[in-house]
């Protein structure tokens, strides 16, 4: 998860903060999932994989 996490945001040339932002989280959770401390829940997982993957602007989870 963290180097694919890493690459896709990269390739959209997205701030650890504006992917925090798409995702509801804090841009610490974000620092966490890219470092390895946290592993998202299912719902969040399938969210991130929604927001870098889709070529919407819609990544909420609801």
């Amino acid at each position: 998860m963290r180097k694919l996490l890493r690459e896709l945001r990269a390739a959209r040339r997205w701030s650890q903060a504006h992917l925090a932002d798409r995702l509801d989280v804090s841009r610490q959770t974000v620092n966490a999932l890219r470092t390895g401390r946290y592993d998202p829940d299912l719902p969040l997982a399938f969210t991130i994989v929604r927001c870098l993957t889709s070529r919407s602007r819609a990544c909420s989870s609801g």
